[in-house]
């Protein structure tokens, strides 16, 4: 039995909606990378962008657990020596939520060529419930629902 393996012609991306209010970020980033990588479909190859593209709504009102809202700090360097620069959970979350998802979910990826291209540009993040995507007609997609056992 041969390995299969996609090609172009083969692949079809679709366009899935979700919403973030009252998500765990960690959880909620490892979901959402899992869809733009294309891991939850069965003809997923790891070098080719089988993935499909997500518009994440309600950024602001995502959640973390523990003392993550108090200890978290984003790192980022002017490019000086000693000229490191760290911002505060809280403080990012108020000025920019898009970032915080943007953050987490790119730290998931690959850091190849793959990654840091096409697999980038699948990920559309708004802080309210509004999207300017209307037009892809995307799916709902629910994530971490419960079971009734």
């Amino acid at each position: 039995m041969k390995t299969y393996s996609a090609t172009p012609r083969d692949i079809e991306h679709q366009w899935y909606i979700v919403d973030a209010e009252g998500q765990v970020l960690g959880r909620l980033a490892t979901a959402v990378a899992n869809i733009i990588r294309g891991k939850h479909k069965p003809m997923f190859t790891p070098h080719m962008d089988t993935g499909d593209n997500v518009i994440v709504i309600n950024a602001a009102k995502v959640r973390v657990t523990g003392k993550k809202a108090e200890q978290k700090q984003y790192f980022r360097h002017t490019g000086y020596m000693g000229h490191e620069r760290f911002t505060p959970f809280e403080m990012m979350l108020s000025k920019h939520p898009e970032r915080v998802i943007e953050k987490a979910v790119y730290g998931m990826l690959p850091k190849t060529a793959l990654g840091r291209g096409k697999l980038r540009q699948k990920l559309r993040v708004f802080a309210d419930a509004k999207h300017t995507h209307a037009a892809q007609q995307p799916k709902v997609l629910v994530l971490n629902q419960k079971s009734g056992k």
